[in-house]
């Protein structure tokens, strides 16, 4: 067995009171490994290999037994088999997923369905789902999303009693709120964790491309391997997104930060698998970089936020609709910023504050062929720009 699908992020301090950086390795055996590495689970008398266990305030709204006994029959315990390295047999992962619709649909991550070859990503030859009673079906493919890390299997909704878990609002989240995990953490099956969320719209590294997960949910429920593509759910039992990654932290063990992919952000992944088999997003051929208070002072703009443009593909949709990329390399607060072109302040009314948020919004409001009002700050000027989207795959910016 190759091993338990869950991403992991690694922080490592440079020093004991120094910055914290997120690395991904090869180590990790889960992305590109011919010989996976995998830590063996903590000791009770190994005091540096401890898990960290979350201890959320519940409130008398949140009842984590109700949740369970409500949703773990739409939970399955996800085993991905690929062909191991130079004909050395099978391997086998596991994951998690959830059921979404009585026609048969399961969420996952894309990550536990997928895995790195030596051509890029290859799915998993053959998957099974295993519902809680222990009952053992073949999944399909349908398609996975390598952007936002979502997969999506479908299996015979007459082969088994089906109880799709409902879906949540993703937009309407607020930090502090909680959150249950379930899952299947080192293999173990129907598992339930909680916690709250920590944080929202966190930028984490992708396990299965070189970009970045641009929109994540942070929580403290302890997620282990295995957990990954199962269900975080809210007080009413509602999906609100699919475990993606975990922090470990220097001792080894949970570190009381975890990430999951929003579920109106796998939606739109889901639906477009579904229908078509693949996923488009839109594209507007923009990179940028943040503007900040101390930058717009600076260099005479008239917003304090908004994403700086620091660059725009030849021919792409933001070059056709005139919006002009920065051309001046400076340093600034001891940081190397672009300066001298646009800065993008609002989408169609919804306010750009950073230049994630200028992807997000792109990625997640707006659609290949539309058109969008991007609002910019020219130096001192105000402009509207009308800017025709393109589409893009998840190798393009």
């Amino acid at each position: 067995m190759r091993g338990w699908r869950l991403g992991v992020v690694v922080a490592v301090a440079a020093t004991a009171g120094g910055a914290v950086a997120l690395i991904v390795g090869d180590s990790t055996g889960w992305i590109g490994s011919s010989r996976p590495v995998l830590s063996p689970p903590p000791s009770s008398s190994d005091g540096l290999r401890q898990i960290v266990v979350a201890k959320p305030v519940l409130s008398r709204s949140f009842r984590p037994a109700k949740i369970y006994a409500q949703r773990s029959p739409g939970v399955v315990t996800i085993s991905s088999e690929f062909a191991g390295p130079e004909n050395t047999g099978i391997a086998t992962e596991l994951g998690s997923g959830f059921v979404v619709s009585l026609g048969g649909a399961v969420l996952t991550a894309a990550h536990v369905i997928t895995q790195q070859g030596q051509s890029g990503v290859e799915p998993a030859e053959a998957v099974f789902v295993t519902f809680p009673d222990g009952d053992r079906l073949k999944a399909k493919i349908v398609g996975w999303d390598l952007i936002d890390d979502v997969g999506v299997l479908t299996i015979d909704p007459d082969a088994h009693d089906l109880r799709p878990i409902p879906i949540g609002d993703s937009r309407r989240l607020t930090v502090g709120e909680p959150v249950a995990a379930i899952g299947s953490p080192l293999g173990g099956p129907d598992a339930l964790t909680v916690g709250v969320i920590s944080a929202l719209q966190r930028v984490i590294p992708s396990l299965i491309t070189s970009s970045d997960l641009l929109n994540t949910i942070q929580i403290d429920a302890p997620i282990a391997h295995g957990n990954s593509g199962g269900p975080i759910l809210n007080a009413k039992g509602e999906a609100i997104g699919i475990a993606a990654q975990t922090q470990i932290g220097p001792n080894g063990g949970f570190d009381g930060v975890g990430y999951a992919v929003p579920i109106h952000v796998a939606q739109h992944s889901l639906n477009q698998l579904l229908s078509t088999g693949h996923v488009l997003y839109a594209w507007a051929g923009v990179s940028a970089e943040d503007l900040t208070p101390a930058i717009a002072k600076r260099f005479g703009y008239a917003a304090r936020h908004g994403a700086l443009v620091d660059g725009i593909a030849l021919g792409g949709p933001a070059a056709s609709a005139g919006i002009q990329p920065g051309h001046k390399n400076v340093a600034f607060l001891d940081q190397q910023i672009t300066v001298g072109g646009d800065a993008v302040v609002a989408v169609d009314g919804i306010p750009v504050t950073d230049a994630n948020d200028l992807a997000r919004i792109v990625a997640e409001d707006l659609r290949p062929g539309e058109y969008a009002h991007f609002a910019i700050v020219r130096g001192r000027q105000r402009l509207s720009l009308r800017v025709q989207l393109g589409s893009r795959s998840y190798e393009q910016r």
